[in-house]
């Protein structure tokens, strides 16, 4: 894949309406020690902020279609009425001929009817975050009393399709259920769940730069989606949507991944606190990549700023050699740059810790994606993979 313009894509601002808190204490989550950088504060975002926001991350845009993403902690921690609020502001934008969508990710435990019905309302997409079936959800998963979040998860799914809300899930591939690739699986379409993401999770001691022990193992995460893949080759191609296989098969064909982690650079996607601090992504909330604050700033300036060019740049400049030089990098592009954490054979730091997970998931999935891409160039069906499986 060719290096584009930076923003030649639609350019993306998460928002933290909440910060990081949340009435979870999941065992791996990386953004709980966010709130050191906010000690004093409240961590709610105010209307004034809200207002700006929304003005500015709409003027940003290079065309009427725009997404919203609100993002926790627990985004659901905030009142419906702050929801409400959101919509009233957006609203006198799309009387202008934008097109105006909002995505939600939440643990899931809080909503009810009232949440569910603003939500089909208004047409928002909820991500649920659930890990599989209860004994390996709960494993990390769990309230801030220790009790296990599960029944509630599942309570508020429940709700979702009652009132016919669009849903998906995003899974964390963790050391625990990564054993258990079709558990995981069969369970999320028992759920009736038709998109699914999958994030693996690998994370450093802070002090140490040891790898934390719920990290993925090296041959886990590859094992986890070879063996999916193989299921889903075989019986869901068109019925069930695995954004890690998606994304493979549009960078098969040469067009754009959804999965920002195989693009050739970043910076595309930037992250918004509850005070209007932005940074230069979701991952990278820290003094070294804050861009400056939307009451001093624009989206539009710091988004488009030397220092988040050069942040996106530098996942493609920053190479190793090793990397350089991979069959699979057309689909690969090193990776999300959180994980480059370790050296290659010739000792240059940037590889990244699932490197050789990639080579041997692309290495599997390979001759069915060239036929799903003979297929699509062909204007047939890719799902007809199914048959030459």
């Amino acid at each position: 894949m060719s290096i584009v313009a930076p923003f030649a894509r639609p350019l993306y601002v998460m928002a933290k309406p909440i910060g990081s808190l949340c009435n979870q204490q999941c065992t791996y989550c990386y953004y709980l020690e966010k709130q050191k950088l906010y000690a004093s504060s409240s961590f709610l975002m105010d209307d004034l902020t809200l207002q700006t926001y929304i003005r500015q991350y709409i003027e940003a845009q290079t065309q009427p279609q725009v997404l919203f993403i609100w993002h926790g902690g627990e985004p659901l921690l905030r009142p419906l009425s702050f929801y409400k609020r959101v919509t009233e502001l957006q609203k006198a934008y799309t009387d202008r001929g934008y097109i105006i969508d909002n995505s939600l990710q939440t643990n899931g435990t809080r909503l009810n009817d009232e949440w569910c019905e603003f939500f089909r309302e208004h047409n928002w997409l909820i991500g649920i975050s659930i890990d599989g079936p209860q004994e390996l959800h709960d494993h990390y998963r769990h309230m801030r009393d220790g009790a296990p979040s599960f029944p509630q998860v599942m309570h508020g799914i429940q709700l979702l399709k009652k009132h016919g809300v669009e849903w998906n899930i995003m899974g964390v591939v963790n050391d625990s259920n990564a054993d258990h690739p079709l558990d995981v699986y069969h369970f999320y379409k028992e759920t009736g769940c038709k998109y699914i993401q999958f994030t693996p999770i690998v994370e450093q001691d802070r002090q140490t730069g040891e790898l934390q022990p719920f990290s993925v193992r090296p041959g886990q995460y590859a094992h986890f989606c070879c063996t999916i893949f193989d299921e889903w080759v075989r019986h869901d191609v068109g019925q069930v949507f695995v954004q890690l296989f998606d994304s493979t098969l549009a960078c098969w064909v040469g067009e754009a991944p959804s999965l920002c982690a195989m693009w050739p650079t970043c910076g595309h996607a930037a992250v918004i606190e509850h005070n209007g601090d932005v940074y230069s992504c979701d991952h990278f909330v820290d003094a070294d990549h804050l861009l400056g604050n939307i009451r001093h700033d624009t989206i539009t300036s710091m988004m488009y700023s030397r220092r988040q060019v050069q942040f996106g740049r530098d996942k493609h400049d920053l190479l190793p050699r090793q990397c350089k030089e991979c069959q699979w990098r057309f689909a690969c592009n090193g990776g999300c740059p959180k994980d480059c954490i370790c050296h290659t054979e010739q000792g240059e730091p940037g590889l990244n810790y699932l490197c050789q997970d990639y080579r041997q998931f692309f290495a599997h999935v390979a001759p069915y994606m060239d036929f799903m891409k003979n297929e699509l160039l062909n204007q047939r069906a890719p799902a007809n993979v199914m048959q030459y499986v």
